[in-house]
């Protein structure tokens, strides 16, 4: 975990899964967050469905598949309790950072989004995830695959996310 993302230094400590990944793109934290969470192409749709399926084999209550509402950069909220698509909003400061979470009755989920707000932007998008029960771990770690590459596609639909308006 990079030492500069002094952000999420309340949670680094006590979290079971912690992933960084690397974006970089001529937006502003609020189009880049609209890219991200907007993106639902057809297959991630399916891994989803998948995802319910196996949810319900495991017993396990989750959220459902995320609206395919598109978020615009000038409704992406700041506000703690706030929804951004269907993650609830912990923290965050403009143009700088963006903490959000997803609670299930197995883990906690994180998704935090932070900039160097520079032209163009380096965005480090970093997933936190911390089990509430043994069934936690297997199910992230069966979907561990699949979590990297919806969250790539993510990252590249917030670089992009300018382009697309």
């Amino acid at each position: 975990m990079p030492s500069t993302l002094h952000e999420l230094d309340d949670l680094v400590p006590v979290m079971d899964e912690i992933d960084v990944k690397t974006a970089h793109g001529d937006v502003t934290l609020r189009e880049f967050t609209a890219g991200a969470l907007s993106h639902s192409p057809l297959w991630v749709k399916g891994l989803f469905a998948v995802r319910m399926a196996v949810a319900a084999v495991l017993r396990l209550e989750t959220t459902g598949v995320p609206e395919s509402r598109r978020l615009r950069p000038e409704t992406v909220s700041f506000t703690p309790g706030e929804k951004n698509a269907f993650f609830t909003v912990m923290r965050g400061e403009e143009d700088h950072y963006l903490l959000l979470e997803v609670k299930d009755n197995h883990l906690n989920g994180y998704l935090a989004i932070i900039t160097d707000n520079e032209r163009p932007a380096t965005f480090q998008v970093v997933t936190l995830v911390k089990f509430l029960r043994p069934a936690g771990r297997f199910y992230y770690n069966l979907i561990r695959p699949f979590h990297h590459q919806i969250i790539l596609s993510m990252c590249r639909a917030g670089e992009t996310s300018r382009a697309q308006r």
